[in-house]
């Protein structure tokens, strides 16, 4: 699905959609919501676990940087929840 996206997005004819895609505030709260998800999931499958070790330096400078327009104290929970599973995460090794 999200292959799917990416790839409609990404095409040149479609510019004028993917910045209007990614200029939507919604859009962002449910790409946020979903790795929340699977930051937060007690039994990530080992692939999962290791996409998220080989980006946890970049999401945790992302989320260290990242402000809201005003404050939303569920909005801090969720970002200290994310960021805590992913401090914690280790490696796996199949």
């Amino acid at each position: 699905m999200f292959q799917l996206l990416a790839d409609i997005l990404l095409d040149r004819s479609n510019a004028a959609v993917m910045v209007n895609y990614v200029s939507s505030k919604e859009n962002l709260k449910i790409l946020m919501n979903l790795l929340r998800l699977f930051a937060a999931n007690q039994n990530k499958p080992p692939d999962i676990v290791n996409i998220l070790i080989a980006n946890r330096a970049k999401l945790l400078c992302y989320f260290a940087g990242f402000k809201t327009e005003k404050e939303d104290e569920q909005f801090e929970e969720d970002k200290a929840a994310v960021v805590k599973a992913i401090v914690q995460l280790e490696l796996i090794v199949n």
